[in-house]
């Protein structure tokens, strides 16, 4: 099932998720809707209060980012976190342009530590507690900020928050236009 996608405005954006218990009921379907609209929506990266469910899980696939000509090897790179903890970011931050399928057809430069570790369970309940750096770190630092109710919007400065702030009305209204469904707070 593909769901739309919860825009800015939404409350369920701004709250911090619950963590999941292992009886969660219907998980490998829901991991696997979250992918179908991840796709739908020509994403990387969907977290589940971008779907209107409160709870910390996020799914990432970077391996199209590969066929784009990215220098970073995204093999592999197809993951679920369930119940995420960031355990370290570090390095020299560095600036790269970032989108959200919650904010859509708004694209800015934000900040990031190029490495990340992080412990979480996969889609098997398997523990895991692993690094990445670059392109991989970003997506899963900007996923991650999803469950504890944060935007890359977040980010930038008073100034640029006040430029996009009729766009960002106008998102929370659904009067924008997007290639996937939407779900949007104050759409009459």
């Amino acid at each position: 099932m593909v769901y739309p996608i919860v825009v800015y405005g939404d409350p369920i954006l701004r709250k911090r998720a619950q963590d999941i218990p292992r009886d969660f009921p219907d998980l490998p379907a829901l991991i696997q809707d979250m992918f179908d609209t991840m796709y739908a929506a020509h994403g990387i990266g969907l977290a589940a209060p971008q779907i209107g469910k409160g709870i910390r899980l996020f799914v990432v696939d970077g391996t199209s980012l590969k066929e784009e000509g990215e220098e970073e090897d995204m093999t592999g790179f197809k993951k679920v976190f369930i119940n995420p903890e960031l355990v370290d970011e570090h390095g020299l931050a560095w600036s790269f342009e970032e989108g959200c399928l919650s904010i859509p057809n708004i694209r800015e430069n934000v900040s990031r530590q190029e490495n990340v570790r992080i412990h979480y369970f996969d889609e098997n309940w398997n523990e895991q507690e692993e690094e990445y750096s670059g392109i991989k770190a970003r997506i899963i630092q900007h996923e991650y900020d999803h469950l504890d109710g944060k935007l890359f919007i977040d980010y930038l400065s008073p100034l640029k928050k006040r430029m996009l702030k009729g766009k960002l009305t106008n998102i929370s209204k659904g009067d924008v236009d997007t290639e996937y469904r939407i779900s949007a707070p104050l759409k009459k």
